[in-house]
């Protein structure tokens, strides 16, 4: 028997730590790899200044909300004033109306229209036949693609009073016939179909890439032990797809102050005001049409703010229930 005994490898505690980096070593890697993708960097320089031109520089104008702006003083030459615009917005009389109508609409669209765009993925992904499976893509993409204005003007003539199709076959049913523009208790759910029918069938694109990425071998285990197509649908689909609806879903939290001001401004009218008022149609109508724009400028940063809290509250949440989240 040999007496030699095997050498002890070295804990964990005393291993060798790895040199830093230097960051003289850090720029030239970096230089290198810029040369070799080159063509990759070309092409993002157009996004780059995008974001520069139309994001980032009109940062400089936030301070108007906090100054007493005037045409001829210019930015730097108006007086600070701190927060008043903000509490005078909080305080005003149409604060909680614009909020609560803000919240409502956006929380219509998030309760009916974001399930449609995964019901809709989850009813593409199943169709087998390849013909008629572009056609109803093709047909539910294409109002995405149509002008706002278009889809508002359709919207108008279908729910005229007197010659809209709707009213018509109303009146051919014996009823009375309705004004649907005019009576504030149908805005919202006039916006959310018009909306419903125009943003679904894009919205569903990214859930039919997620749907596609599921391992068919987890569908073929699944028919061998005994699950139908809803079970299928139930136990793969959705959980494959899970991290892609919380992604989605933050992000729609996050847009959920942030109502398309431009479909309600040629939908609504002052009869409509109680119901149909956001907060994005009262920036339009303070800061273009009132011409106080540094007022409107507070309101718009306020509303900022609340969808930024509301973005980490959702991202929080997602991570302590499903272990999903954007960071």
């Amino acid at each position: 028997m040999s007496n030699t005994v095997a050498p002890m490898k070295p804990s964990a505690k005393f291993k060798r730590a790895k040199p830093k980096r230097s960051w003289a070593t850090y720029f030239r890697e970096l230089k290198k790899d810029i040369i070799r993708d080159r063509i990759l960097y070309y092409l993002l320089i157009p996004f780059l200044l995008w974001f520069l031109v139309f994001k980032y520089f009109p940062m400089w104008g936030i301070q108007i909300a906090f100054k007493d702006f005037s045409l001829f003083k210019g930015i730097g030459g108006s007086d600070w004033i701190g927060f008043e615009y903000f509490t005078e917005f909080i305080g005003s009389e149409y604060f909680s109306r614009v909020f609560m109508n803000t919240v409502i609409i956006s929380l219509y669209g998030l309760i009916i229209c974001f399930p449609a765009q995964i019901i809709l993925a989850i009813m593409i992904s199943e169709v087998t036949r390849q013909g008629f499976k572009k056609v109803v893509q093709t047909l539910t993409y294409l109002p995405h693609f149509v002008s706002v204005v278009v889809i508002a003007g359709i919207v108008t003539t279908f729910l005229a009073p007197n010659s809209g199709l709707i009213n018509l076959i109303l009146e051919k049913l014996g009823m009375e016939k309705i004004y649907f523009l005019t009576n504030p208790d149908y805005f919202r759910g006039i916006y959310t179909a018009m909306n419903l029918w125009k943003e679904t069938g894009f919205a569903s694109i990214v859930f039919i890439a997620a749907i596609a990425g599921i391992d068919t071998q987890l569908y073929e285990a699944a028919k061998m032990d005994g699950a139908n197509k809803f079970k299928q649908i139930i136990h793969v689909t959705l959980p494959g797809i899970l991290p892609t609806i919380v992604v989605m879903f933050i992000m729609k939290v996050g847009n959920l102050l942030s109502v398309g001001y431009e479909t309600i401004i040629l939908l609504y009218q002052p009869a409509t005001y109680e119901k149909a008022d956001v907060i994005s149609t009262y920036v339009y109508r303070s800061g273009l049409i009132d011409g106080r724009y540094d007022f409107a400028t507070a309101v718009g940063l306020f509303n900022s703010i609340v969808a930024l809290i509301l973005v980490i509250m959702a991202n929080k949440l997602s991570k302590k229930v499903t272990d999903a989240s954007l960071w």
